[in-house]
């Protein structure tokens, strides 16, 4: 069949309250046009984030009933522990409540002032975490993943060559490599297992651990399935153990490629590396078997993960996604092709291109689709990005926005509407306005930063 259908039923729902243009203009002006401020039942279709949002099924709500919630030594966490062996067989297994608590232990063990450490592209979080250590997060994608329109099967691939000069030059100033899959910051662009293994081999060689940032690593493994060579009748298994073989570590977020609500972890084959963790994890998190997480948690993640790797709703995953950004496309308005797993990505720079980067054309966008239907998307541009370590502010590589689709959670009337969006604001884009911020952090500023329209 041509259609490409829900590959589930839906058991509950939550109803979506209705709102007015007006009231959604007034609601924006009272948040300081951030849509991080917005209460979510103000919102229509929430794509801030594909984080924590997804539905889980029946099997992961059963086995929330069958979680233990001892201190120490729980089964549920040692249910969790075989679920994440069975696909990435690290020594070590360390849970935290989400994947930048992972990202936190991590580099404040091995991050100092005056390391670098690379990237395909370091995602907010994480970028957070390793300047917070006094580090350098060096971004190294390749040339056609810096470039939206580009048609190019692993956009989210690292350039080795810029790579191995890093380590021939300053080797020792690195702690780590580390490569994100799917490469979020970068438009939801698979990396290939062949840039995978590329990294690790420049890693090891110098003598340097090689991690994996691995919340979309199904998704990344189907993209791999469809698009590299000789990978088309292996399972998503196979692909998922072939990526972390050749990895020494990885941070994940249970809450995108697991079906989770909450969780994460931090996974090590360095015996010392995790002692210190697991002793770092007791002062901040929780004990080892628990992680800052509940039994009943632990439960939900080992079952997600024996769902995420199914071949059907990947299919369907994947295809939601790319028939929006056809649809888009159709229309004129420029997105990041391919189109991503996770999410769509449109070109704000591109088509608002009356809005210097300066005034941020990715949020002033992403601040007009929730006036004109209601839809929360999040920049990915310079109000992200642009701010430096020292104060600066230069404009990022891309200014994009991110409609970021919770799993299992819409249906194909609600991507219609999201299109339906865009065609009437097409009709008004000339007259979308940048904005200015008036109060933000000193870091990560576009969770809570404010502004006003110019």
């Amino acid at each position: 069949m041509k259609t490409i259908i829900e590959p589930f039923r839906i058991k509950s729902v939550e109803p979506i309250r209705m709102t007015t243009r007006d009231e959604r203009e007034r609601l924006l002006k009272d948040a300081g046009y951030n849509l991080f401020k917005l209460h979510s039942d103000d919102v229509l279709i929430d794509l801030l984030t594909d984080s924590g949002t997804s539905a889980m099924s029946a099997a992961q709500w059963g086995a929330v009933m069958t979680g233990d919630e001892s201190y120490a030594g729980a089964p549920s966490f040692y249910r969790f522990e075989a679920a994440v062996k069975d696909l990435m067989d690290f020594k070590h297994i360390i849970p935290a409540h989400q994947g930048r608590a992972a990202e936190h232990l991590l580099f404040s063990l091995i991050a100092k002032p005056g390391h670098v450490i690379p990237s395909n592209t370091h995602f907010d979080t994480t970028r957070g975490n390793i300047e917070a250590a006094g580090a350098e997060a060096l971004d190294l994608p390749i040339a056609e993943g810096k470039i939206p329109s580009l048609d190019h099967p692993f956009k989210g691939n690292m350039d080795l060559d810029v790579l191995a000069k890093l380590m021939s030059e300053r080797g020792d100033a690195v702690p780590c490599v580390m490569m994100t899959i799917t490469n979020n910051a970068g438009g939801g662009q698979p990396v290939s297992l062949a840039n995978i293994r590329g990294a690790a081999e420049i890693a090891h060689a110098h003598g340097k651990p090689f991690f994996i940032d691995g919340c979309r690593f199904a998704e990344n493994a189907w993209f791999i399935k469809l698009r590299e060579d000789g990978q088309q009748d292996r399972s998503i298994k196979e692909i998922v153990r072939d990526t972390f073989d050749v990895a020494d570590g990885m941070t994940m977020s249970a809450k995108k490629d697991a079906f989770a609500n909450i969780g994460g972890w931090l996974a090590l084959n360095d015996d010392a590396l995790a002692e210190q963790a697991r002793t770092r994890l007791i002062q901040t998190e929780g004990f080892p078997t628990y992680g800052g997480l509940a039994g009943r948690d632990l439960d939900a993640i080992a079952q997600g993960l024996t769902e995420i790797v199914d071949e059907d709703y990947l299919r369907y995953r994947v295809r939601t996604n790319a028939y929006i950004a056809e649809r888009l496309d159709a229309l004129g308005v420029p997105v990041m092709k391919p189109a991503g797993g996770h999410a769509v990505f449109v070109d704000a720079r591109e088509w608002l291109s009356h809005i210097p980067p300066l005034e941020y054309p990715g949020h002033a966008l992403a601040c007009a689709l929730y006036e004109e239907g209601g839809i929360r998307g999040c920049e990915i541009g310079t109000v992200m990005f642009g701010r430096k370590p020292d104060g600066t502010e230069e404009p990022a590589r891309m200014d994009l926005v991110r409609l970021a689709m919770p799993r299992r959670v819409y249906t194909q009337s609600h991507a219609d509407y999201i299109v339906e969006v865009f065609e009437e604001l097409a009709k008004r884009k000339d007259d979308i306005r940048g904005l200015k911020i008036v109060k933000e952090p000193p870091m990560m500023r576009h969770f809570t930063a404010e502004f006003e329209t110019l």
